[in-house]
């Protein structure tokens, strides 16, 4: 692999601005090449020409000043080259405030503008990745801080509820292996100093103690109201439980730091290597001699010189160790650096065995049907009416997690960080292969089901056994539940515990902090109404004993059956807007009461639908209509603008956002064009397009539906995409874990 490719292919997504454009860097070095031959009359194809076009957003990012030295280079040490020869093409030379200046020594005929270009735009590059990487090191060390200090003020609580009498070495261990690195990077000189000491005694104090308040997230309802209810109360208690929860919090917390100081040590490192490739290349094509003097600058600089990170590497490391893992350092290094995720063959090889039993399955149904003539038997519209419903539930499924998969497959192809934006535990995250290994399989499971009941329906000394075909599909339903909260570490039992507490949360909305996980999974239920409708179908198809005869009229013709299909349509709504409150109120976002109204407006569609199905009328129809023409334009307007970030007249892509992941720009308007029709198919309902001719109605709803389903998982693409966009500009890479203590005065500590 070119190194341009692994060194993409090794950047924290998040932080890919922050790297040395290497891309570019090459392209004004192919540049300098076609300079130099055309000033030697050398032929240069067509090929190579178009190679260094470069476009109108890179040409107004490029123009610079030919007669001004390149400044800026963060240096730590002076680096000044007094033995200039004949060869020598630039002079680095440093200057206060360790910068330095660095001038290129040939004249403007030899060079040419492609090579003052080439040293212009090295040099912003280098002052770029320094400038990032200084931030980023002073918040690891500003990090450090508060960890020291949230260590500390675990030791001492642990020695307060285990041993009061106990103040010994113990308490100190943390404040001379993690804090020391803190005071030679940070706090400097006599500040510093009393600063370590001052933590060092604070370990042992109990008015220390006095003022440090136990943070307890909420991880019930009953708990969450609890808090809500009491919130002026000062819990100032350590039980043991509480000890444990806060050690299980500051855990995490080590463990996501040390992740974060790993990536800081790979960016230094990668940049350095990018510094060091573009120059040997720029050597190789310029026929000159300038990689030596520039890189001696790049080694003695801030990127390469700074050893706070692998310091404050080292000592997370050992703190981990002996406070977290009883001194078993095996088991700190296996938690603190697990080994990505690979995958496997057997996946791959079971999913092609599940997709061609599938294919083989569905072109039998279809030939048994053809053959026999079922389409125009009798008991058709029985069988679609009835059985139809029944097996339509796994069709959504398997068509939602198919899309699920195509989406993860371009997330990992355009380095969308979806694990971390979904908050997975690491190597826990499930990739295309693995969902399609789950959507293949359950396509034989249902394919297989509805084979058996079709040939049991249509052999005649199977007819009397009709009540255990009609149980099929219950059985079929109970084995899916069953494997989902299967307790066993068998079938990713850490996604499916994953997917059952986001459910969880939706359910009991508001008492939960809503996070992207739960209000992307509540989208996901607006568009499995249908779903949700059919399940109720199978309550009452098999807990009213219709399913003995095949009769579902009881069903149908119930007033409540209809009450509860309603109140089912609504919920996925309710829970969203529910969502969107309890946003509003934890101050996250303003546009959330606007969100709110969105979903309340969808609400009125479905519900004034609803009634005029029931009633008809005129006016009903208006009503209808117009409600629905608002929700249906909401939508579309907020997910195009809000959700997808596109529609940005003054944009750098006029009507997309500034920065997008797809080459051609075309797809997204192709992808806002389908919304709005898909959008538009489940208004059918409202203008009484209930049956059409060469579709039986039970097929059409199912058709509407699985519509709905793809545009919903078009719309998990860009919305994901817009996320990861915000999260990049943003620099955000890391989740934020919360600290287990609080204090109450911090002029006490």
């Amino acid at each position: 692999m070119k190194f341009g490719k692994e060194f993409a292919s090794q950047m924290v997504p998040e932080w890919q601005p922050a790297y040395m454009n290497y891309t570019h860097l090459k392209i004004l070095i192919k540049e300098i090449l076609i300079f130099r031959r055309l000033q030697q009359n050398e032929p240069v194809t067509a090929y190579q020409a178009n190679q260094t076009l470069p476009s109108k957003r890179s040409s107004r990012k490029r123009k610079v000043s030919l007669n001004r030295p390149f400044r800026g280079h963060s240096n730590r040490h002076s680096s000044v080259n007094n033995d200039k020869d004949d060869d020598e093409v630039i002079l680095v030379t440093a200057m206060q405030h360790s910068t330095s200046e660095t001038v290129f020594l040939r004249s403007s005929e030899d060079a040419g503008e492609s090579e003052l270009a080439f040293f212009k735009r090295l040099d912003e590059e280098f002052n770029k990745v320094i400038g990032f990487y200084k931030s980023k090191v002073s918040e690891t060390v500003d990090e450090a801080e508060e960890l020291s200090k949230q260590m500390n003020t675990l030791i001492a609580l642990r020695i307060k509820v285990e041993d009061p009498d106990y103040c010994g070495s113990s308490s100190r261990i943390f404040s001379s292996r993690f804090t020391d690195v803190i005071e030679e990077s940070k706090l400097r000189g006599e500040q510093g100093k009393g600063k370590v000491c001052k933590e060092q005694e604070m370990v042992c104090s109990s008015e220390f103690l006095n003022h440090v308040k136990i943070n307890v997230t909420p991880e019930t309802p009953i708990s969450s109201l609890k808090t809500a209810l009491s919130r002026s109360k000062l819990g100032l208690s350590f039980s043991q439980k509480e000890i444990r929860d806060a050690e299980r919090k500051l855990k995490q917390a080590f463990i996501e730091f040390h992740r974060k100081l790993r990536q800081l040590k790979s960016y230094s490192f990668l940049n350095q290597l990018a510094f060091s490739k573009i120059m040997k290349k720029y050597d190789k094509n310029s026929a000159r001699n300038a990689s030596k003097a520039y890189l001696e600058m790049v080694e003695k600089s801030y990127l390469n010189q700074s050893d706070e990170v692998a310091k404050l590497v080292e000592s997370v490391e050992a703190v981990f160790v002996e406070h977290f893992c009883n001194g078993n350092r095996d088991l700190g290094m296996k938690t603190l650096r697990q080994l990505p995720k690979t995958d496997r063959h057997r996946v791959t090889f079971l999913t092609g065995c599940f997709v061609g039993l599938s294919l083989a399955l569905v072109v039998t149904i279809i030939l048994i049907i053809h053959v026999r003539k079922l389409l125009n038997s009798n008991g058709r519209d029985q069988y679609m009416t009835n059985i139809f419903p029944l097996y339509s539930v796994f069709g959504y499924l398997v068509l939602h997690m198919l899309m699920y998969a195509g989406n993860i497959y371009f997330w990992k192809r355009y380095r969308v960080n979806y694990a971390f934006i979904f908050g997975f535990k690491p190597n826990t995250e499930l990739g295309y292969r693995e969902i399609l290994l789950v959507a293949s399989s359950l396509s034989v499971l249902t394919l297989a089901a509805v084979l058996s009941n079709l040939e049991m329906d249509i052999d005649e000394h199977a007819k009397s056994s009709r009540t255990v075909t009609e149980l099929i599909p219950l059985g079929l339903v109970i084995v899916v539940l069953l494997i989902a909260v299967c307790p066993f570490n068998v079938f990713y039992r850490a996604s499916r515990f994953f997917l059952i507490t986001c459910i969880w949360h939706c359910v009991c909305v508001p008492l939960y902090k809503v996070t992207l996980p739960d209000f992307f999974l509540a989208d996901q239920l607006t568009s499995q109404i249908q779903l949700f409708r059919n399940l109720e179908f199978y309550i009452c198809y098999y807990g009213w004993g219709n399913y003995k005869n095949r009769d579902s009229d009881k069903c149908r013709k119930s007033s409540i059956y209809d009450d509860v299909s309603l109140v089912i349509a609504i919920i996925p709504y309710y829970i969203r807007f529910l969502q969107c409150l309890r946003r509003l109120l934890d101050g996250e976002d303003s546009s959330q009461a606007v969100n709110g109204l969105k979903y309340l407006s969808t609400v009125a569609a479905v519900i004034a639908r609803t009634f005029y199905v029931r009633k008809k009328g005129m006016t009903l129809k208006l009503v209808a209509a117009s409600t629905s023409v608002v929700a249906t334009v909401y939508n579309t307007y907020w997910d195009l603008v809000c959700d997808w970030g596109l529609l940005r007249r003054n944009s750098e892509n006029p009507w997309l956002r500034d920065k997008l992941l797809l080459p051609h720009r075309s797809i997204y308007f192709l992808a806002m064009v389908v919304n709005v029709i898909l959008r538009l198919a489940w208004m059918q309902t409202v203008f009484d397009f209930h049956e059409a001719p060469f579709l039986h109605r039970a097929a059409l709803i199912a058709l509407i539906s699985c519509l709905e389903i793809v545009r919903r998982g078009i719309w998990n693409f860009f919305r994901l995409e817009n996320e990861h966009l915000n999260n990049v500009g943003k620099y955000r890479a890391f989740k934020s874990v919360p600290l287990p203590f609080s204090y109450e005065n911090e002029k006490h500590l």
